[in-house]
């Protein structure tokens, strides 16, 4: 059972590698909207069991990833784009690795691109992760929250969504409620200041090349 505070969220500020996590005020900074505002209306005891962990590659591998990402973050979608298919490629889909895609979110439009990515299940969630990633530079720039909101949707529809489903998932404030205590709780525990950030097998690394990382997943490999 996580606390969620309606004063404190997170702002994103541009840092060497990634983006950083700081303090702000949410009834500044997400206001509310017919989209999720129920979602930040006042501090509530949030059951956060009820969250799926979206994993790919085998339970049982030896070695377990966990990347904590942003989808309005350019360099979690650089890595997504690029580092992060040679990896599922060579070592997820291989069995090797385990792994766990956990969100952060900076602002209201990252946690609506994951109410998107999550509204048909874990069986679609990367497939549109893909194409939220792969469209950023357009729907993170479509305009206000309103265009923004509408390539999301557009995006949704692509993947195969329906409309009232989607409306659905969008007006789901229980959900986005818990999907951002459930954010808090994560960050915490692993410390999370920046994305992309990831968790080796239980140790935090920072975003690198795949060279790196390979590096570093063969040494948990032969250890």
């Amino acid at each position: 059972m996580t606390r969620l505070m309606s004063g404190v969220f997170a702002a994103v500020a541009v840092v060497a590698g990634g983006y950083a996590l700081s303090g702000f005020n949410t009834q500044n900074n997400l206001p509310q909207s017919p989209l999720v505002g129920a979602a930040f209306a006042q501090e509530a005891e949030v059951d956060t069991t009820t969250v799926a962990e979206m994993t790919l590659g085998a339970e049982d591998a030896p070695v377990t990833l966990i990347e904590y990402a942003s989808y309005t973050c350019p360099h979690c979608a650089n890595f997504h784009n690029e580092t992060f298919k040679k990896l599922k490629a060579d070592y997820i889909d291989t069995g090797k690795v385990k792994f766990i895609y956990r969100e952060v979110y900076f602002d209201r439009y990252g946690l609506w691109a994951s109410m998107i990515a999550r509204c048909s299940g874990p069986d679609k969630f990367f497939g549109i992760s893909d194409l939220i990633y792969k469209g950023q530079s357009e729907w993170a720039r479509a305009g206000g929250a309103t265009e923004i909101v509408d390539e999301l949707r557009k995006i949704g529809r692509l993947a195969g969504i329906g409309n009232e489903q989607l409306e659905a998932c969008l007006q789901d404030g229980e959900k986005a409620q818990t999907l951002v205590a459930w954010y808090q709780e994560n960050a915490t525990e692993h410390g999370i200041e920046s994305t992309p950030s990831f968790i080796l097998n239980g140790e935090k690394i920072s975003n690198q090349s795949y060279a790196d990382f390979k590096a570093l997943l063969d040494a948990e490999l032969e250890g």
